[in-house]
């Protein structure tokens, strides 16, 4: 019980971490680079959870933390589609649509025919397994990002801190009853909190190491410009001498230039 609730007080403070991303969202009056996909996808990961845990017994407090995190999550996404541009609104409103009334839908509509009892609480179970594994491969694109640009900009650190710490909690709780459609899920989210981290504390600083040497570059580029300068004018004085032997009316051009 005492783990479950450590759980709930963790998965709350993960549910926290993206605020300073909405803040910075807020003084730019822009979504920028960021995706609403992570929240679209937790808040039917959340509502997936919340159907699994009223088909299980004495699952009180996984219904709580869930119902948290529908708020957040369609807090965030409202807050999102404010400042988002109209293409992004589009994209998101097609994903709610999709995964949120479709698919939801879908799965409460298709379990409730054709299963019934223990059955039917495996089935989602194993919908919420995938989904879980799903959820936590999806920062891969953000990992490749990191990787390619050596910018941690559109991957903060809080949320894979807080990603860490709950997938270790929530694996616990789920080996401790034995439910491996929670436990099983979150192996994967551990390593790929770790990962995030790990990347972070790689290249946080690597673009104020470039911006730090931007000065630098530039007034080399300055000197050369300044040495290759005189030699550059001679070479394309040649070469418009060179074709004056073909145009003969551009050498009184370069004699009136030379002169002034």
């Amino acid at each position: 019980m005492f783990r479950c609730f450590a759980g709930n007080i963790v998965s709350f403070t993960d549910y926290l971490a993206p605020l300073p991303t909405f803040y910075s969202i807020y003084k730019k009056k822009s979504t920028e680079g960021f995706q609403s996909v992570p929240y679209v996808v937790g808040l039917f990961r959340a509502m997936l959870w919340i159907y699994y845990a009223f088909l299980k017994p004495d699952t009180t407090l996984l219904i709580t933390i869930n119902s948290v995190g529908c708020f957040f999550q369609t807090v965030y996404l409202c807050y999102y589609l404010f400042y988002a541009p109209r293409r992004a609104r589009i994209q998101t409103a097609k994903l709610l649509a999709l995964l949120v009334v479709m698919g939801f839908g879908s799965i409460i509509l298709l379990t409730q025919l054709l299963s019934t009892g223990k059955t039917r609480a495996r089935i989602v179970g194993w919908i919420g397994l995938v989904l879980s594994l799903c959820v936590f491969v999806a920062p891969l694109a953000i990992v490749r990002q990191v990787i390619l640009t050596k910018s941690v900009e559109y991957m903060p650190f809080l949320p894979s801190f807080f990603l860490t710490l709950s997938a270790i909690m929530w694996f616990f709780y789920g080996f401790l009853r034995k439910d491996y459609n929670v436990a099983i899920p979150n192996i994967l989210g551990f390593f790929f909190g770790i990962l995030q981290m790990v990347l972070y504390l790689i290249y946080k600083n690597a673009k104020k190491a470039v911006e730090q040497k931007l000065p630098e570059i530039q007034n080399q580029v300055m000197v050369l410009e300044e040495h290759k300068l005189p030699e550059l004018q001679e070479q394309v004085i040649e070469v418009v001498k060179l074709s004056a032997l073909v145009r003969p009316e551009i050498v009184s051009v370069i004699s009136v230039d030379s002169s002034s």
